[in-house]
């Protein structure tokens, strides 16, 4: 369909690279194109869908949104209200989607509604939505603190008409396909950071090298030095997790526990990494002139999208059976 047919470790490569941009709201719209949009089309979709809109979407000609978050239902997927009621060889949606990356400019959305009254984990689909048809409103777009090059949608549907041939795979297993490309964006995302961690300790390197308080560097001051050798060991920690489980994943076998891992550690370390070399820039680093700052910003959405660091810390205490089952 256009693609390389190369496995998932080269996502990681590209989305690593990406990391050289100097803001986050572009290597996470590409993402969403190439991660997390895409993938169940890929995996479950008929032939005659991945024509229409797979095709185009890999070649650049189309853009795509993903509609799975609501008001009410962020991590919590299960709890989404979306409907997509079957009418003869259609489906009637009505709903809304918040937050969602690209939904200003979308051509389509991957959009998951509940296409039953079926339990929440089997009542989900997954539909190929062109985003021109009557009934989608386009709110507005979101203010956001940070990802501000990234155009963020609050969507409506109202009774939108779309041709039941545009359902990816099968009816009810929307939820199960949903996580799936969710531990693809997980690491998709873990590999975005890396590259930007690694230049906001660099560049505080050299301004704190040359930046004088009381007649000396900071970086003459041994807690400074120190405690950016220690960010640096724990970003290089953290990508020896990401390439251990991005190799159990092409090998096929589970890796939710290590991506789980992986996300949790990526947002708390952005956090970390980025509040701490701000401390270092001192006055500067509160103004919008520096990288930190903006990356201060853009970053803090590592530990809120795609799964909160509570929801990654649930499922990482599942897999480690320390929480009694339902």
């Amino acid at each position: 369909y256009g693609g390389m047919g190369l496995d998932f470790s080269y996502n990681i490569a590209v989305a690593e690279e990406l990391g050289n941009i100097r803001c986050g709201g572009i290597p996470m719209a590409i993402g969403v194109q190439a991660g997390m949009a895409t993938p169940a089309l890929t995996r479950f979709g008929s032939d005659e869908l991945k024509k229409q809109f797979l095709v185009p979407t890999i070649a650049g000609d189309l853009v795509v949104c993903l509609g799975v978050s609501e008001a009410g239902a962020g991590s919590d997927v299960a709890s989404i209200k979306t409907t997509a009621v079957r009418k003869g060889d259609e489906y009637v949606i009505n709903g809304g989607k918040m937050w969602t990356t690209s939904g200003c400019q979308a051509d389509w959305m991957c959009l998951l509604a509940n296409t039953s009254e079926g339990p929440p984990h089997r009542n989900k689909s997954l539909i190929c939505l062109p985003m021109n048809l009557p009934g989608i409103h386009v709110a507005k777009k979101i203010d956001k603190l940070g990802m501000r090059s990234s155009d963020t949608a609050q969507i409506f549907f109202e009774d939108v008409r779309v041709p039941s041939k545009n359902l990816i795979g099968e009816e009810g297993k929307g939820f199960t396909y949903q996580m799936l490309q969710f531990q693809e964006e997980r690491l998709w995302a873990v590999a975005t950071v890396l590259t930007p961690l690694e230049t906001i300790i660099q560049e505080t390197i050299d301004y704190t090298r040359q930046r004088k308080v009381f007649d000396q560097t900071v970086l003459h001051n041994q807690a400074v030095h120190f405690r950016l050798a220690e960010l640096a060991t724990e970003v290089e920690l953290l990508r020896s997790l990401l390439y251990r489980t991005v190799a159990l994943y092409v090998e096929g076998n589970d890796m939710t526990k290590f991506a789980s891992m992986a996300k949790l550690k990526a947002g708390r370390l952005a956090r970390e990494v980025t509040d701490s070399c701000l401390q270092f820039w001192g006055g500067m680093g509160f103004t919008s002139e520096v990288l930190v700052s903006r990356f201060y910003r853009d970053l803090r959405l590592m530990s809120i999208g795609g799964g909160t660091d509570e929801t990654m810390l649930s499922i990482i205490c599942k897999y480690m059976e320390t929480l009694p089952s339902k």
